[in-house]
C-alpha cells in the first residue's frame, strides 16, 4: 500500500476525487448488475429445484473452492489467540514496572537495603522454582492431551468446518459381495459420481478364499488369510481341536481365534477414538483392547440406520471418533439368495447407493466433505450357482476316510490317516479333475504361491477348489442326481470363495478427502487388499504394525479414467465355459492363463448363439411342413 503525501498539488487531489467519484459509479453499476443476476438465478432454481443427487454432485465439483477454505479458522478465533498473546505481553511489562519500583525504592532508604537484599535472595528462587514447575506441568498436560504418547506420532493436524474442530478422520465402509461390474448396471450414480470425484483403481483383488471373514480381517491388518489365521469362514484349528465357524458367536468371538492385531485396536493403543459398526470381529476383544464405540451386528439393520450411527459419531465433540469402520452385508446376502443377476440384486444395489447418497448428504450439510476421509470397499464378488454346476464329492473319494470338511464352496479335506490316506485321495481327485475340468487339487504345500494359502496349520492338507461358479457338496447335504431328477434348484443361486483373481470375484475401492489430495477421476492400478489397512493407518497418522502391504500414502495415480469408462463386464451366463479353461493339477496359473476366461466366454457366447438360431430355424421348417402336410 502507497503512503500518501500531504504535499500533493490541488491537481492531484482533483484526480484523486474523480477517481473515487468513477469508483463508486461503477460499484452502484455492479450492484445493479449483481441484483439482476441474482433475480435472474432465483427464478431458475424456481423453475428447475436441484436435486438431492445434484446437490452432492454440485459438492463434489466445488473441491477445490472448499480445500482452499479448509482448515482456516474464523476471525473471532485468530481475535482470541492475539488477545491472548497480548495479554501475556502486558504482564510481562507489569512485572518490569515493579522491578523499576523495587530499585526506585531501594535508593530510596538505604537502611531496608539489607532487608531488600534478603528477600531477593529468598524470593526469587523460589519464583524461579515455581515458573519451572509450572512449565513442566503445563508441558506434560500437553504431550498427555495430544494422545501421542507411546506412538512417536507428529503434531497432529487440525481442520475448521466453521463450527468444530476435527482432527485426521476417516471413515471405512464394506460393502459385502459388491462385485466391481456392478458400477456399470446405471444403478448407482452417487457411487459414481463419488468415484469421478476421487481416486480408485478400475477394481480391487480380493485374498484367497474369496470370503467374508478372512478378506474383513485381511482389510484391518494388511495381512494375508495365512499369516492373520483367519483363513475361511469355516476352519479346524489341530491346535484346539475345535471348528471356527462365523455364526457361531459364543467360538468364533473368543479371542484366542484372532491371533493378529486390526486397526482398531492399533488406533486405541496410540490414543486415537475408533468406533466400529459391525465390522465382522470387531466383537471378539481382540489383544484385549476394545473400540470407544461399538455397534454388534445386527441382521436387520436398516441402510439409513448406518448412516444415523456414522453421523452420531461425528457429531460428538469431546469424545469424537477419528476412525469409523461400517460393515453392509446387504448386497452380499441378496447376492446369495437371489443371485448376482436377479431383478432383487438390482433393488439391493440402488438402496446401497441411496444410503451412500445420504452419508454424503449429512457430511455436505456438516462441512465436512473436504475434511473426513471416506473410504469404499468391497470384499469379494460374487457368481452365479447351478444345479448342472455341481461337484457330488461322494462320487469321488471315500469319505468315511475323511475326518473334517473345512470351507465352502471350496473344501478343505483333515483325513483320519493323512499318513496312509491323503496320496491315494490326491490322485483319485487328479483323476477327476482332470477328465471333468470342473475343479483343482492341491496339496497344502502344492497352493498357487499368488494364493498365499500354504503357511499356515489352521489350512487343511488337502484341497478341492472349484472352479468360479461351480460349487462341492456332499449327498448328506444335497444329491445332484435327485436333484436333477426332480428339477430342483440349488441354493444358495449365488456363490463366492474361489480363486481371487478370477474377474467375478473382483471387488472395489474408492477414496476422497485431504489425505486423498489427487485430481478428481483419478485412476490407480489395480491392487490387493492387503494394501487398504497401511492406505487407512496413514490417512489418520497412524504408526502402522508390519504387514503384506506395500502401498502408502499419497497414492500415485497413473492417470484419469477414460470418460464414460467402464469397468470390464465379466461373463456369468452359467456355463461351463465361463470359467477358468482346464489347467494342469498342481500348476500355477500364468498372466497368461488369466486372459484366457473372456476369450473362451466370447467364443462360448457366440456358439450358443449359433445353436439357439439353427434351433430355432430347425423348428420353424418343421412346423412349415406340418403345416403344409396338415393343409
Amino acid at each position: 500500500m502507497q503512503r500518501r503525501d500531504d504535499r500533493g498539488s490541488p491537481a492531484s487531489h482533483t484526480q484523486v476525487n474523480n477517481a473515487v467519484d468513477l469508483a463508486a459509479d461503477d460499484t452502484d453499476s455492479a450492484d445493479n448488475g449483481s441484483d439482476i443476476l441474482d433475480e435472474t438465478e432465483e427464478q431458475e432454481k424456481l423453475l428447475n429445484p436441484p436435486t438431492r443427487f445434484d446437490a452432492i454432485t454440485d459438492a463434489f465439483r466445488k473441491r477445490d473452492e472448499r480445500r482452499q477454505r479448509r482448515g482456516r479458522a474464523p476471525a473471532s478465533h485468530k481475535s482470541q489467540v492475539m488477545f491472548e498473546m497480548e495479554n501475556g505481553y502486558k504482564d510481562s511489562s507489569s512485572q518490569s514496572s515493579v522491578e523499576l519500583d523495587w530499585d526506585k525504592s531501594q535508593e530510596g532508604s538505604k537502611s531496608n537495603r539489607k532487608g531488600n537484599m534478603l528477600v531477593q535472595a529468598l524470593v526469587l528462587p523460589l519464583l524461579s522454582l515455581l515458573v519451572g514447575l509450572l512449565f513442566i506441568g503445563l508441558v506434560w498436560g500437553a504431550w498427555r492431551a495430544s494422545g501421542s504418547h507411546g506412538s512417536g506420532a507428529s503434531p497432529v493436524q487440525t481442520f475448521w468446518n466453521g463450527t468444530h474442530l476435527f482432527k485426521p478422520t476417516t471413515i471405512l465402509i464394506s460393502l459385502d459381495g459388491f462385485r466391481a461390474d456392478f458400477l456399470n448396471r446405471d444403478l448407482t450414480p452417487a457411487l459414481n459420481a463419488f468415484i469421478s470425484s476421487g481416486v480408485s483403481p478400475p477394481y480391487m483383488l480380493p485374498s484367497f478364499p474369496s470370503v467374508t471373514f478372512p478378506n474383513h480381517f485381511t482389510l484391518v491388518t494388511g495381512l494375508y488369510p495365512e499369516s492373520h489365521g483367519i483363513v475361511g469362514n469355516q476352519f479346524w484349528d489341530p491346535e484346539f481341536q475345535e471348528e471356527f465357524y462365523y455364526t457361531d458367536t459364543k467360538i468364533s468371538m473368543q479371542p484366542k481365534w484372532w491371533t493378529a492385531e486390526p486397526v482398531w485396536a492399533t488406533a486405541e493403543k496410540q490414543g486415537v477414538r475408533t468406533a466400529i459398526h459391525m465390522w465382522p470381529g470387531s466383537e471378539a476383544h481382540i489383544s484385549h483392547v476394545e473400540p470407544t464405540y461399538l455397534d454388534k451386528f445386527n441382521a436387520s439393520e436398516v441402510m439409513p440406520r448406518k448412516v444415523d450411527r456414522l453421523l452420531h459419531w461425528l457429531d460428538l465433540e469431546e469424545e469424537r471418533p477419528q476412525l469409523l469402520l461400517a460393515y453392509v452385508p446387504d448386497v452380499d446376502s441378496d447376492g446369495h439368495l437371489y443371485g448376482p443377476n436377479s431383478t432383487e440384486i438390482r433393488e439391493t444395489i440402488t438402496n446401497v447407493d441411496s444410503m451412500l447418497t445420504l452419508l454424503v448428504e449429512g457430511l455436505l450439510s456438516r462441512n465436512l466433505t473436504e475434511i473426513v476421509n471416506l473410504v469404499i470397499v468391497s470384499d469379494h464378488g460374487m457368481a452365479t450357482t447351478s444345479t448342472n454346476r455341481l461337484i457330488q464329492l461322494d462320487d469321488i473319494i471315500d469319505l468315511s476316510l475323511v475326518d473334517h470338511i473345512d470351507g465352502w464352496p471350496l473344501r478343505g479335506l483333515r483325513l483320519k490317516n493323512a499318513t496312509r490316506d491323503l496320496d491315494l485321495l490326491h490322485t483319485q481327485l487328479a483323476l477327476e479333475a482332470n477328465k471333468t475340468g470342473t475343479f483343482d487339487v492341491y496339496k497344502r504345500e502344492t497352493m498357487p504361491a499368488r494364493y498365499h494359502f500354504s503357511n499356515n496349520d489352521r489350512i487343511a492338507p488337502l484341497w478341492v477348489v472349484p472352479r468360479t461358479g461351480y460349487a462341492v457338496v456332499e449327498k448328506e447335504d444335497f444329491s445332484v442326481e435327485e436333484a436333477i431328477t426332480l428339477g430342483q434348484e440349488y441354493h444358495p443361486k449365488g456363490l463366492h470363495g474361489y480363486d481371487h483373481e478370477h474377474p467375478l470375484m473382483r471387488a472395489i475401492f474408492v477414496a476422497r478427502g485431504p489425505a486423498f489430495p489427487h485430481p478428481p477421476n483419478s485412476r490407480v492400478a489395480a491392487f490387493q487388499n492387503v494394501e487398504v489397512y497401511n492406505i487407512v493407518c496413514d490417512s489418520i497418522g497412524l504408526k502402522s504394525l508390519p504387514n503384506n502391504g506395500t502401498l502408502r500414502l499419497p497414492l500415485k495415480p497413473d492417470g484419469l479414467h477414460p470418460e464414460g469408462a467402464k469397468v470390464e463386464t465379466p461373463y456369468d451366463a452359467g456355463q461351463h465355459e465361463s470359467t477358468q479353461p482346464s489347467q494342469n493339477v498342481d500348476a500355477d496359473i500364468s498372466d497368461e492363463n488369466d486372459e484366457k476366461p473372456a476369450w473362451w466366454s466370447f467364443l462360448h457366447e457366440q456358439l450358443q448363439k449359433a445353436k439357439d438360431w439353427a434351433k430355432h430355424l430347425v423348428e420353424s421348417l418343421t412346423r412349415n411342413k406340418q403345416d403344409a402336410t396338415d393343409g
